[in-house]
């Protein structure tokens, strides 16, 4: 079973003006690879808070795969890719760019998100739009590999093979 959490950096949805839509997303296409939420909360977009409580969920309670929610846009207070950034040990690229290479598909739009992804120590962190339907269209396509990815992460798998998906 994976171990998740889930993180969603909204000033409005901290301050219970906005219900948190995205975050309940998340929630339930997590459980479609039996993934076990662990930890959910919703901080204002404040760099300190996002990375405090990005390490907390990765130091403290070992999960496999944090999921972020908001604050990847060009709005002043978009700062989720740079709290990420700032406590993550590795980068791994090709996570957002699948995201929006499928996105560009739908809407050009899509080439305005600045989702990153990496890792600390064992855990895989994932930042993912801040609505419910940019983060359906990218957790289908991402969610098929998550499983293995933590499995290798966690050294229990070996290298990544092709596979048809």
């Amino acid at each position: 079973m994976i171990k998740a959490g889930i993180l969603t950096a909204s000033d409005k949805g901290h301050a219970g003006e906005r219900v948190d839509e995205s975050g309940q997303v998340i929630a339930k296409l997590l459980r479609g690879i039996d993934a076990e939420i662990v930890d959910y909360l919703i901080v204002p977009d404040e760099r300190n808070l996002i990375a405090a409580n990005l390490k907390r969920m990765t130091d403290e309670l070992e999960l496999d795969l944090i999921l972020t929610t908001g604050g990847t846009g060009f709005s002043p207070r978009d700062i989720t890719p740079e709290a990420t950034l700032d406590i993550i040990d590795r980068q791994v690229p090709g996570i957002p760019e699948a995201m929006r290479a499928k996105s560009l598909q739908i809407t050009p739009r899509a080439m305005l998100s600045r989702s990153v992804a990496g890792i600390r120590k064992q855990t895989l962190i994932i930042n993912l739009p801040g609505s419910p339907k940019g983060v359906q269209e990218s957790l289908e396509v991402i969610l098929p590999v998550l499983p293995h990815a933590i499995q290798i992460l966690k050294g229990q798998a070996g290298e990544c093979a092709r596979i048809n998906i």
